[in-house]
């Protein structure tokens, strides 16, 4: 019997049935703070981006957001195999852990884990464990499946990796190894973090764009010291570090900021926003 991940968050970060779930990534396309039309993904793509950076909350809050590195991603083609970095935000399982077999069972259908890709990994950092309680509970790489899903359907494959430990050696080692492991492979890598959580909206933008900047200049060791010297609270840097490690060794000669927006933004309470970035690396 294949091994079956149930879905964690269906009916609560997004709607729990197919019909609902489809309506609401394609509001989150149409959003005002959206990208404001619906994508058609290419057939032939160029398939030139490498990675993207995508937030992981409740659609209603993130999902225009994240629905721009998506946009995106379909005028890019479709990948065979998409690498999911996320923070582990439960504490359950291994420092660095990825599953290695099975389905990831969602409303939009199942979607293959890519046992030889995730096996590669493990080989090459020697410091991911195949663990699956680490993802049982765990929303920051599940919310990326529907979108994903509601553009190529199950006809890709997933390498789901979670970050308990995150600092800067332990994700440039492990963006390394997934550099080398997807080589020559149609892939495209996701890390999956929001940005500052509950400051006022001024100070979330400045220091969110204080990191930003060194995302864009692809600089994994002055992001990584931003974030610790201006104490900026993102769940997910250390999947962003591996992302930066893994698309400078695949050949990304940019990275560029597609859309910033706050929770402030989308529900007009200022007081205390959670930031979101979506954000992608190009060849």
């Amino acid at each position: 019997m294949a091994k079956i991940r149930h879905p964690s968050q269906a009916g609560a970060f997004y709607a729990g049935t197919a019909e609902s779930l489809k309506r609401q990534i394609e509001e989150c396309f149409l959003h005002c703070l959206g990208p404001g039309k619906i994508p058609k993904v290419a057939e032939v793509g160029a398939r030139r981006i490498v990675g993207l950076i995508c937030p992981h909350a409740g659609y209603m809050y993130s999902g225009p957001v994240a629905a721009h590195a998506y946009y995106s991603l379909a005028l890019d083609g479709k990948p065979d195999v998409v690498i999911l970095f996320g923070p582990n935000h439960t504490g359950y399982g291994s420092a660095l852990a990825v599953m290695n077999e099975g389905f990831w069972r969602m409303p939009l259908g199942d979607v293959e884990v890519d046992g030889e890709t995730a096996n590669r990994i493990v080989k090459e950092s020697r410091i991911v464990d195949v663990d699956d309680s680490a993802h049982l509970h765990e929303h920051s790489i599940e919310v990326q499946l529907p979108f994903l899903q509601y553009l190529f359907g199950s006809k890709f494959k997933i390498v789901p990796i979670c970050f308990l430990m995150q600092d800067l050696h332990s994700a440039m080692e492990v963006g390394r190894a997934v550099a080398k492991a997807s080589a020559g492979k149609n892939a495209v890598i996701i890390a999956s973090s929001d940005m500052t959580h509950y400051e006022p909206q001024k100070s979330a933008e400045k220091k969110d764009r204080l990191a930003l900047q060194a995302v864009e200049a692809m600089d994994e060791a002055k992001f990584y010291s931003i974030i610790e010297e201006h104490r900026i609270t993102a769940c997910g840097y250390g999947p962003i570090v591996a992302l930066i490690m893994a698309a400078k060794e695949l050949g990304a000669k940019e990275a560029k900021l597609l859309c910033y927006k706050t929770s402030g933004d989308v529900i007009g309470d200022y007081s205390a926003v959670v930031g979101y970035a979506a954000v992608q690396f190009t060849k």
